[in-house]
């Protein structure tokens, strides 16, 4: 059965190795931003948890500009995805920023518009989805990297003609100043780089034509094929594992997510033989599991993260799940003694 194909966004597991580059733990961005612990291993999110993702990371820098220079910066090459490795490998600036416009289809919910005209190129970041405002630290985590991939894959330090940010809050302005090389304007009606246009034409010493041939068929292959049809049973269950922390989605959230009425998601659900109910303990149930086989984790944090602000309600529950406590599960499971 073909259904709603609920918005996905996926982070590259570089994005979590560059957080522990600059000090920080995963962890920590995803309990300030009230999201599952397993977006780290499985790293697909909604728009909205994307959106948090990166609030929580700003929220947890002593200022938005520095945490959009050191992160923009820091990032390893070895850790590009394959959408930005066939960018830094391209054969000039004009040529990386084009396949970063491209290949920024499968990377929603941002895309890039450039226009070259006269002696200015610019790049202005859209937004997909206009009724969530984007975080001004993503916006601007994004233009720096852009001057970034020119700077890593030319080897020369060059700077922007103007950086136009539409929010007036970035944080320190000689960070970014200093880091660009240009005036920053806060405030404006877009979100936009300019550079010269002239630098387009600066060769890239990283370019690689033999990898370019095996990542660029990848890549056009990805962008052609259709999303993956999922069940009404899987889409529910995914976005239930993303809206557990602190307190009990109920249906009519999930349905709006879905675009579709309550009885509409009831009845389509029954068509394959389950229920909203049936799907918010299964959940619980996998979710309180895998949260227990996590030492790091006591058990009132546990409890939270599938939904129950009592304890003991999660400890009742479980109990009919599993015949056992939580602490006597985890301690059977993980062959140790822990203390919570």
């Amino acid at each position: 059965m073909t259904f709603y194909n609920s918005d996905r966004v996926k982070f590259p597991a570089g994005f979590w190795a560059g957080l522990r580059q600059l000090g920080i733990a995963p962890h920590d961005v995803l309990r300030k931003a009230q999201l599952p612990l397993s977006i780290v291993s499985d790293q697909v999110v909604t728009t909205a948890q994307y959106f948090a993702i990166w609030q929580a990371y700003s929220d947890l820098m002593d200022d938005t500009a520095k945490g959009i220079i050191k992160l923009a910066t820091s990032f390893e090459t070895d850790h590009f995805p394959p959408t930005v490795l066939a960018t830094y490998h391209a054969s000039d600036y004009r040529d990386a920023l084009k396949r970063m416009a491209r290949y920024k289809q499968l990377c929603p919910p941002e895309s890039l518009h450039i226009t070259e005209e006269g002696e200015h190129c610019t790049i202005e970041i859209e937004s997909s989805q206009s009724e969530q405002p984007v975080p001004p630290i993503l916006i601007g985590i994004t233009l720096a990297f852009l001057l970034e991939l020119g700077r890593r894959g030319t080897g020369q330090l060059f700077t922007a003609k103007l950086v136009e940010f539409s929010t007036h809050s970035i944080g320190d302005m000689q960070i970014l100043e200093d880091y660009f090389g240009c005036r920053i304007q806060v405030g404006t009606n877009c979100n936009r780089l300019t550079i010269h246009r002239a630098d387009l034409d600066r060769p890239f010493v990283s370019y690689n034509a033999e990898l370019l041939e095996v990542l660029t068929p990848v890549l056009e292959q990805s962008l052609n094929e259709e999303p993956r049809s999922r069940s009404i049973t899987e889409t529910v269950k995914w976005i239930l594992k993303r809206s557990l922390t602190g307190g009990r989605p109920d249906i009519q959230i999930i349905a709006s997510e879905l675009g579709v009425s309550n009885r509409t998601l009831q009845r389509r659900l029954a068509e394959e033989g389950t229920s909203f109910k049936h799907l918010l303990v299964d959940v619980r149930h996998e979710q309180a599991r895998e949260y227990l086989a996590d030492p790091s984790l006591n058990i009132k944090e546990v409890a939270f993260l599938i939904g129950y602000e009592d304890q003991n309600s999660f400890y009742r529950a479980f109990h009919l799940w599993e015949g056992a406590t939580p602490q006597k599960w985890r301690n059977e499971h993980l062959g140790t003694n822990l203390i919570n």
